[in-house]
């Protein structure tokens, strides 16, 4: 239904001293809403029949911008709803007017994120809005973008230009998934409108792909723990050791990160628990150790005045970005010492650090352990995220229940 924008005096709200109110009226579907101008005129300066200010009354040029100047940015509001059809409500009317955005560049708002992120260390997740930010600089001129050109138009045509680019569905979800958040945030931030929120008829999920097996059975971990590392390495102390150990501390210690091992302390480990946060969510996590993960621990007792493990110097890794290079230099090589050990010992999948913090909630899953339990010991913040790292059942599940059909 069509919005009705008038300028009306209020004759029966006479103040004190003789004036009266001058309010825009809105009216829609039978409902209406006044808009109180704060103008007040002797009710002799006011021309009922034409709803307007007589050109006597004192201060009428100044008083008739004012009244046009509102008037004009009702309309204009209505108008941009019209064009991109828009329902809306008086209510999320006046919130469009007199709740105006403010005016920041996408290109501006991504690089306060970055800058936010990097001043509280979350160096990870920067990482992830800096290669947003360099992926739209190639896409479009991101120094003029707004919020408001973020369509679901753009979305599909950038989806196309990062397919051209070469990139896969899971990189693309990424993307697209980092762009949604950015969004999210600036409408929270009163700099984008919900009203042109994009990402309702623009599917995300559709671009990630069921990505390949990432855990490995008990059996297989057996393995690994038995594993002799001298037969690919022959130092004892070796990279290829440290390897192991780290990846079987993972498992061993509810699938933590390489990252919060860096960065565990002797401070952490109290009462025979290991205590810390969640690097990535800041969630404080609390678990039993296990002797196999103590033995490991004292194994490296000694070597490190700051941190249990060897992995991070406070005299040479001193800024969190420096930090953050050291700790993926030292999980590119462990990973790949990890798949020269998965294929001494014949596994189907590449062993990764990733793999043992799969195992960890796959191997409990089978075991009757309940979601919610290991949701709570991966340190997640929904099922959902916990249910992305359980196996669906395998092949010779699948083949054991069939034969039960007769």
């Amino acid at each position: 239904m069509k919005t009705s924008i008038s300028v009306i005096a209020e004759t029966y709200r006479l103040t004190t001293n003789g004036e009266i109110p001058i309010v825009l009226k809105l009216t829609k579907d039978k409902k209406k809403r006044v808009i109180r101008l704060k103008i007040f005129v002797k009710p002799n300066y006011w021309d009922d029949s034409k709803k307007k200010l007589k050109t006597n009354c004192p201060n009428f040029e100044y008083l008739e911008n004012i009244i046009t100047e509102a008037k004009s940015k009702y309309q204009k509001q209505v108008l941009e709803f019209q064009s991109i059809g828009k329902d809306y409500s008086l209510q999320q009317l006046v919130d469009a007017v007199e709740k105006p955005t403010k005016n920041i560049t996408v290109e501006n708002y991504i690089q306060s994120i970055i800058q936010n992120l990097i001043a509280e260390s979350r160096i990870g997740n920067a990482n992830h809005y800096k290669a947003l930010f360099n992926s739209l600089q190639k896409y479009c001129q991101l120094s003029q973008l707004l919020f408001v050109d973020i369509d679901t138009n753009f979305l599909y045509k950038y989806e196309l230009h990062l397919k051209q680019q070469g990139n896969k569905g899971n990189t693309i979800s990424i993307k697209m998934r980092t762009l949604k958040a950015v969004f999210n945030k600036a409408i929270k931030d009163n700099i984008a409108k919900r009203d042109y929120y994009p990402f309702n008829d623009y599917n995300v999920s559709k671009l990630k792909e069921a990505t390949s097996k990432r855990s490995i059975t008990k059996e297989e971990m057996l393995k690994i723990i038995g594993f002799d590392v001298s037969t690919l390495s022959k130092r004892p102390q070796s990279l290829m050791q440290f390897s192991k150990d780290i990846f079987l501390f993972s498992y061993f210690c509810c699938g933590i990160n390489v990252i919060d091992m860096a960065f565990l302390k002797v401070d952490n480990i109290q009462d025979n628990r290991v205590i810390y946060k969640r690097h990535k969510t800041s969630k404080q996590i609390s678990f039993l150790l296990q002797s196999y993960a103590q033995n490991i621990i004292k194994k490296y007792e000694g070597l490190n005045d700051s941190y249990i493990f060897p992995i991070l110097d406070n005299s040479i890794h001193k800024t969190a970005e420096q930090q953050i290079r050291r700790i993926k230099k030292i999980t590119y090589v462990v990973n790949k010492n990890l798949k020269k050990i998965g294929k001494a010992i014949d596994l189907k999948i590449p062993l990764t650090t990733y793999c043992a913090r799969h195992s960890f909630a796959t191997i409990l899953k089978r075991s009757g352990v309940n979601i919610a339990i290991i949701s709570e010991a991966l340190g997640h913040s929904d099922l959902k995220t916990t249910q992305i790292y359980l196996d669906s059942f395998e092949n010779s599940q699948i083949d054991e229940a069939m034969a039960n059909l007769l």
